[in-house]
């Protein structure tokens, strides 16, 4: 029993599951097919940005500049669609390419600048969306693409392409983090740096490596975002770095890092958006919403810190069942 709940996995999906049910039991609309559908769509573009907050965090960073980056990614693509004429096959890969830009001068400037990512994060976040504003007098841009829509509501085999892309992009991180050099050195620099420098490992260019990644999935999520609206705007992507980093925090991550699943993001971005649909469902306010989401990263946090406590606690009540077990059957016999 102890291995059960030392394992990375079973935690985040019990909570995905309990929160479900106090969901479901508090509204009847919540397993309407419609609203299922709607919530794998909605749950597809935080999840995809929290991979790349969760690699952060694996590393001993932190990423808040997600959000901001998707206004400025979505504006930047209504720009190039709307106004300068750039095809949609190529401004595609542009903002990939952009946003993965972006995190390489975030990594660059924490790992050789030696300035914690708190604060360069801290201080994207605030610069991004002060350069989406700078587009088209800080207004959004509407109808992009009639071709942008099909890639968020689009359906292959008559399933969503959004659930195709999460199974593509986990299995990739899933991958990486367990079967390559680049995995290793992840966990290995957010669990102890000054060892991973002895082993060989470089430190700064593995944390630049992180932020990159967390750019590039970024950009995906703009392009899902923009898809989604068929539209750019500087306003777009608020709280969004907070979804990603409680996914990832509500997933097992460890914000200390060196500790976490990448496939237990996934589960925990989809308790996140559970709660929040069971709210918008029973007619719950944005304020509302907006403290149970701090509730839920504060209270993802103390069972992080307190991991030790809770598996010697349950370690002790199951092992004085076994005890009381055994003994009930001696007697018996």
């Amino acid at each position: 029993m102890k291995r059960i709940f030392d394992t990375q996995l079973i935690g985040p999906f019990a909570a995905m599951v309990i929160v479900a049910l106090i969901v479901a039991l508090t509204t009847e609309r919540f397993l309407n097919p419609g609203n299922l559908s709607n919530l794998s769509l909605q749950v597809s573009i935080v999840a995809l940005i929290a991979i790349g907050s969760t690699i952060v965090i694996f590393a001993a960073g932190i990423d808040l500049s997600s959000g901001s980056m998707v206004a400025l990614l979505t504006m930047i693509l209504a720009q190039m669609l709307k106004f300068l004429g750039i095809p949609l096959v190529l401004a595609l890969p542009l903002i990939l390419f952009a946003g993965g830009l972006l995190g390489l001068f975030i990594g660059l400037i924490t790992a050789y600048g030696r300035i914690p990512s708190f604060i360069t994060t801290l201080a994207a976040l605030i610069a991004f969306r002060g350069l989406a504003l700078t587009f088209n007098n800080g207004s959004p841009i509407f109808s992009l693409d009639p071709a942008l829509e099909p890639i968020f509501y689009g359906k292959l085999f008559g399933i969503p392409l959004p659930f195709f892309y999460l199974v593509f992009f986990y299995a990739l991180a899933a991958f990486t983090m367990n079967f390559t050099k680049l995995g290793r050195e992840i966990y290995a620099v957010g669990g102890n740096s000054a060892a991973a420098v002895l082993t060989g490992i470089n430190v700064r260019k593995v944390q630049t490596t992180t932020f990159v990644i967390a750019g590039f999935m970024t950009a995906v999520g703009a392009i899902l975002m923009s898809a989604r609206l068929n539209s750019g705007s500087p306003n777009y992507g608020q709280t969004l770095e907070l979804q990603a980093i409680a996914a990832a925090v509500v997933g097992g991550a460890s914000l200390a890092g060196g500790r976490g699943n990448i496939l237990a993001t996934l589960m925990g971005a989809m308790t996140i958006v559970i709660v929040q649909n069971g709210l918008n469902l029973n007619a719950a306010p944005s304020s509302v919403q907006n403290i149970v989401l701090g509730l839920i990263i504060l209270l993802a946090v103390g069972i992080d810190m307190w991991r030790a406590e809770i598996s010697a606690l349950m370690a002790r009540i199951f092992g004085r069942v076994s005890s009381a077990q055994t003994s009930s059957v001696k007697k018996g016999a």
